[in-house]
């Protein structure tokens, strides 16, 4: 057990086991929480909890660093996904610093079916008790795909990169959310309006009505895998980009939510 923050804590792991390769998932994702006067822990956690591991992953050479990241970060509209673009940055322009030593690659794609926290798991508790069953939108869709997918493009991702790629999975089409609400009303054998009822409660802070995959000013390039992708970004130097970081994280410990987002406005214009 440990925590990605506790330097020591990670530099004893990876030090001990010197692993060839590290899969960095470790962050907070409820979007509506870290809005709600929580961006300093988004910051702490999201941020310099990669900081702390990809620091570790170069001190002791692990060939391999892959951050699984999410389409949020993307025009991100809340601190959840600013925090995750920022560390998608990060390891970017360490991959330049440091590419004799490990290379860093990056993952984005959208919810997972079943996960902790799904949609899905969300409809199965509150059709079992009788609803009422809340969408946040009518029209609020998401990009989804199952589990075993989802992990094995990652594996094949981070086999395929070379260091400094964001690779973008085909997660096929996005689906109205209300529609998967729905369907699951009609396969548990409920009608919809006379069974249960079905609320719709608003779109909650940080919220958007459409995830997407890319960034406006991207475009993507093909590999060799017909549902992996290579997002063209801009890149950012190690020097000025570490130093913004750095600045960041230092903001903790004021616990201001207004300086901590106004400085991610200045790194993510």
């Amino acid at each position: 057990a440990g925590d990605v923050k506790d330097a020591v804590r990670v530099d004893e792991a990876i030090g001990r086991n010197r692993p060839n390769v590290i899969f960095h998932a470790a962050a907070y994702k409820h979007v509506p929480l870290m809005e709600e006067d929580n961006a300093w822990q988004a910051v702490r956690n999201n941020v310099m909890g990669t900081f702390q591991v990809a620091r570790a992953a170069v001190a002791f050479g692990v060939p391999r660093f892959v951050l699984v990241s999410t389409d949020k970060a993307v025009n991100p509209t809340n601190v959840m996904g600013a925090t995750k673009r920022i560390s998608e940055i990060y390891i970017q322009s360490l991959n330049d610093k440091f590419e004799s030593n490990t290379n860093f690659i990056t993952t984005r794609f959208g919810n997972v079916l079943g996960s902790a926290g799904s949609v899905v798991a969300t409809f199965k508790k509150q059709i079992a008790e009788g609803g009422p069953i809340t969408v946040t939108h009518p029209e609020i869709t998401r990009y989804f795909m199952t589990i075993p997918e989802a992990v094995q493009l990652v594996l094949e991702a981070g086999v395929m990169g070379n260091g400094g790629e964001i690779f973008i999975f085909d997660m096929g089409k996005s689906v109205k959310i209300v529609d998967l609400a729905k369907k699951m009303v009609k396969l548990s054998g409920l009608s919809l309006g006379k069974d249960i009822q079905l609320i719709f409660t608003g779109l909650r802070p940080g919220e958007k009505l459409y995830e997407e995959l890319l960034n406006n000013s991207e475009n993507t390039l093909p590999t060799h895998h017909p549902k992996i992708m290579k997002a063209k970004v801009q890149e950012y130097s190690f020097e000025e980009i570490s130093k913004e970081i750095l600045e960041l994280i230092l903001l903790f410990d004021c616990q201001d939510n207004y300086r901590i987002i106004s400085k991610m406005k200045t790194i993510l214009p």
